[in-house]
């Protein structure tokens, strides 16, 4: 077999990318030679997603929707509340039960819910707790995933009771960046306890650690990693801070993507049985390539809306590939909780990567195998 930097190089979608040649060679003896199995490409259709290789549903599967609309009283520096504008409203229990009627009519499978955080990092849910149990008794098949931010174990109970299928919370793990960051007078012992009650629940838990988040430079994420490692949640979800929102007088720089990629390395080391997962959230253009081709050798177990061509290096990586739109934060291993139905709404399109590639390099691709799902939820 070639090495995986040359398998990188054949892939014309990924051209303008650079890797760090050493680091991509640590990643391969890492593997020791063995397949990493199955790599599932999220697309979350709160988003416009397409690319050559794969394209999305028109159906909203898995709608975002914020109890507090566009409304966050922490305005973090990374975010200042814009990840919440493009969400479903539903300010109130009524209107939360009226939204998941209306996406369930449209064909959801289920949906992200979340909210701004009040001063001490806390999405007031109390009172929409019933309503969520209703919700679960009324579609059962609907998953929820559940945005947290910090609990007590009070809280963490009253979500289990109504019924959420997935708990999600920020691991941060340097006080400055609590401090500095987020505008919090809470402590990194605080984030450790609310995963601590999370994991002692039944539901599923899939923490998230935001690389770069202390205005672009790595500072906590490793603690972050070994809070993580201490409490085994379902899977984790990594994610790369995107500076689009940050005020003049406090800018963030892009992160590294190689040192992105050397912290995949570490993340996958350090948890070799947990589900891994790179979020949606990364930034764009050749910063992006290159953090989803290091994910993807790092042996990653699923990203959300992947670069172009990143499928295509997968194939050759021997990966099998499987793709569906949602939440990747839904995703426990192998088992897809979205893919209960065995609707993914999504298909690799082979045959035209099998066609682009014969056109370059007749028969560079023979023997690659990909596993791709049937459209059938999609019409």
């Amino acid at each position: 077999m070639s090495t995986w930097l040359e398998a990188f190089t054949q892939v014309e979608a990924l051209e303008t990318a650079e890797l760090d040649g050493a680091l991509v060679a640590q990643m391969q003896a890492s593997a020791g030679g063995t397949q990493m199995g199955r790599v599932n490409f999220y697309t979350p259709t709160f988003k416009a997603y397409a690319t050559t290789e794969i394209s999305g549903c028109g159906k909203s599967a898995w709608p975002a929707v914020s109890i507090t609309g566009a409304e966050c009283k922490l305005q973090c520096d990374h975010c200042k509340a814009k990840i919440l504008e493009p969400m479903i409203p539903a300010r109130t229990p009524d209107e939360l039960w009226r939204v998941v009627n209306e996406q369930v009519g449209a064909g959801a499978q289920g949906m992200l819910l979340t909210g701004g955080s009040n001063h001490r990092n806390e999405v007031e849910y109390d009172a929409y707790y019933g309503t969520i149990r209703r919700i679960k008794d009324q579609f059962p098949q609907f998953r929820i995933a559940l945005h947290t931010a910090l609990v007590s174990h009070d809280i963490a109970r009253r979500m289990e009771d109504s019924g959420i299928d997935a708990a999600m919370m920020d691991v941060i793990g340097a006080q400055e960046t609590i401090t500095q960051v987020y505008h919090l007078k809470r402590t990194v012992d605080d984030f450790e306890r609310s995963l601590e009650y999370l994991v002692a629940s039944r539901m599923r838990v899939v923490p998230h650690i935001v690389l770069g988040l202390h205005y672009g430079r790595f500072l906590g994420e490793d603690n972050a990693l070994e809070i993580v490692a201490r409490h085994l949640p379902t899977a984790l979800v990594l994610v790369v801070v995107m500076p689009f929102y940050a005020p003049q007088k406090r800018p963030f720089v892009t992160p590294d993507s190689h040192e992105v990629g050397r912290f995949f390395l570490r993340a996958r080391q350090a948890l070799p049985g947990l589900p891994i997962l790179l979020g949606c959230a990364r930034p764009p253009g050749r910063a992006k390539q290159e953090i989803d081709s290091y994910a993807v050798m790092a042996g990653l177990n699923g990203l959300a809306h992947p670069a172009d061509g990143v499928v295509e290096l997968a194939a050759r990586l021997m990966r099998d590939v499987r793709v569906t739109p949602a939440c990747c934060s839904i995703a426990v291993g192998d088992e897809v909780m979205a893919l209960d139905t065995d609707q993914s709404g999504l298909q690799v399109d082979v045959a035209r990567i099998m066609a682009m590639e014969r056109r370059r390099a007749t028969g560079r691709l023979a023997g690659i195998s990909v596993v791709t799902e049937n459209a059938g939820g999609c019409h």
